[in-house]
């Protein structure tokens, strides 16, 4: 049997365990979501004092519903950073069998933690450049050209990114492995 010197078996558990560095980081994401609920809650109340009913619009309906769905999407991002950081670089999550396990858990890898996370940005990008749009409609709004472009060219930098990551992706699972 080939034993290894103990500075170097050491060594090696020092680093495999440094792993744990990372659970903090987690914790502190999960508590991210508290804030995101904050301000999910917040958002309702506001806009609920704010209307008048009589003079709710669609398009009203339709930006509340958008903000609402934006925080929705960062709160579902920050789950699956969670999850997937957790399983992938600290530990596995033993939580057994529980029936509302998400079956998406232990399946992520870094790859595709990737994908998810560009998607759920170009999806949260889209929202605010059409609740922008949507704020054109209002009586009174004004278009603010330069705030525009850089919405429509951020969104647009985002969509990009996913493509070039997909396209690394799939040029890296084509390749041979080394």
């Amino acid at each position: 049997m080939d034993r290894k010197p103990f500075l170097e078996r050491w060594l090696e558990q020092g680093l495999f365990s440094s792993r744990w560095l990372m659970a903090p980081f987690y914790v502190g994401l999960a508590g991210t979501l508290l804030v995101l609920l904050y301000a999910f809650v917040l958002e309702i109340v506001h806009k609920l004092q704010k209307w008048t009913w009589s003079q709710v619009t669609p398009d009203d309906a339709i930006l509340l519903t958008l903000s609402l769905i934006d925080l929705s999407l960062a709160a579902n991002l920050v789950l699956i950073v969670i999850f997937s950081g957790y399983e992938n670089f600290v530990s596995k999550l033993d939580v057994g069998d529980h029936e509302d396990r998400p079956e998406w858990m232990g399946t992520v890898d870094f790859s595709t933690l990737k994908q998810k996370l560009i998607a759920s940005i170009v999806a949260i990008s889209a929202i605010a450049l059409l609740k922008a749009f949507l704020e054109l409609s209002h009586v009174g709004a004004v278009l603010d050209q330069p705030r525009m472009m850089w919405l429509v060219i951020i969104h647009l930098t985002f969509v990009a990114s996913g493509v070039l990551l997909g396209l690394m992706d799939y040029l890296t699972s084509r390749s041979s492995k080394h």
